[in-house]
């Protein structure tokens, strides 16, 4: 199938592109012209936001179609950074569209080396599981998709390490709804810690969750971080005794 045998399909993906490009500016997920998009084409192609415009002020026939290894086949140039987005259309199958933006709360987080992974926010352990944070490759090169490869088969958003966020689905509408949910939940956890407490979830709670998969989600293990690894309420008291009688022993025989 060729761009040219289905005009409607690709001038509605042009659409929602400028959709989702001026969704992130008005929401403050990217300034100035930072950021990209993108989606895939039949045909082996890709959709893409152009290098150096403002999200937020996108027109349709502005976008760049390229190849799968980002060489221009109609449009002006697009942004380097494509290269995140091929890599991950390379390793993902399931996945039509891309968004990298730099939401600035979630993009604290990755400056300062703290991943999302605190299970505390329902909606972001079911849908996202864990956010980790990809380490530092440089823009623009082969080193960033480089260093986000081992990430990519079993998550569906990452930080990434004193640059931004990448979220990646099979449609451009839960790409976006990914990247605002990430930062919504940097948002809350920012409060929570200058507030002085996180009350992370159990693991009972997680568990319970996730068997009622209530946002149709993919995650499994959603590998974020619990209150307790294992609640003292699901243990019995003769384990409790017996942990209690160890302690007290290995106590007096550090006195003797």
């Amino acid at each position: 199938m060729t761009e040219t045998a289905d005009p409607d399909f690709t001038q509605s993906l042009r659409l929602e592109i400028v959709a989702v490009g001026r969704r992130l500016y008005e929401r403050g997920l990217v300034g100035g012209s930072e950021g990209n998009i993108s989606a895939r084409l039949p045909g082996g192609r890709v959709l893409a936001t152009p290098s150096g415009e403002s999200k937020g002020f996108l027109a349709p026939d502005s976008l760049v179609v390229t190849d799968m290894s980002g060489r221009s086949l109609e449009g002006g140039q697009a942004s380097s950074e494509l290269r995140m987005h091929l890599r991950i259309y390379a390793l993902r199958d399931d996945v039509a569209a891309v968004v990298h933006a730099h939401p600035p709360i979630a993009t604290g987080f990755a400056i300062a080396g703290r991943p999302l992974d605190e299970c505390v926010v329902p909606e972001v352990i079911a849908t996202l599981g864990q956010v980790p944070i990809v380490p530092y490759g440089t823009p623009s090169t082969e080193e960033l998709p480089d260093r986000m490869a081992p990430w990519v088969a079993s998550h569906d958003a990452l930080l990434l390490a004193n640059h931004g966020a990448v979220t990646y689905a099979p449609t451009l509408a839960r790409a976006i709804d990914r990247m605002e949910s990430i930062e919504q939940a940097a948002r809350s956890l920012l409060v929570a810690h200058l507030l002085g407490r996180v009350n992370r979830l159990s693991r009972a709670e997680v568990d319970r969750l996730m068997s009622l998969d209530p946002y149709g989600s993919r995650v499994r293990n959603p590998g974020c971080t619990i209150t307790d690894p294992e609640p003292l309420g699901e243990r019995s008291e003769d384990v409790l005794r017996s942990e209690v009688a160890r302690i007290v022993r290995e106590s007096l025989d550090g006195d003797t």
